[in-house]
């Protein structure tokens, strides 16, 4: 399956930005979708999971509250809604696929987009 991340960009603190995540083929309802960041600097970091159905999610304790992963089935996209941002969120956004609903095993995931910026300004 091919990824492509899109949806970043400059916000100001306590804004919302949302990241969308197109996926390519007829198969994509059979993968769990994750989103997983990078800050200059820092390792990849897992940000949120979902299984298959949508019906399980799966968030990293920094953005719990403030973000919420959806997907649709029908138009194979994945989306991340970003609200109160904060300039610790500024990193590049991945989006990525993986066979079962893996959550933060990073390894696990198989497919990659290639990331979208976001930047989050004080």
């Amino acid at each position: 399956v091919q990824l492509q991340a899109s949806g970043g960009g400059l916000v100001q603190a306590g804004g919302s930005l949302r990241l969308s995540c197109a996926a390519s083929g007829r198969t994509f309802s059979r993968y769990a979708m994750g989103w997983f960041r990078q800050a200059p600097g820092k390792e990849r970091e897992f940000v949120a999971a979902i299984n298959w159905s949508g019906i399980t999610t799966s968030y990293a304790d920094s953005v719990k509250g403030r973000f919420t992963i959806s997907r649709d089935n029908a138009k194979n996209t994945v989306y991340l809604q970003m609200n109160s941002l904060k300039p610790e969120d500024t990193a590049v956004y991945y989006c990525a696929a993986a066979r079962g609903f893996y959550e933060d095993l990073i390894d696990e995931y198989n497919w990659w987009g290639q990331g979208t910026q976001v930047t989050v300004s004080s």
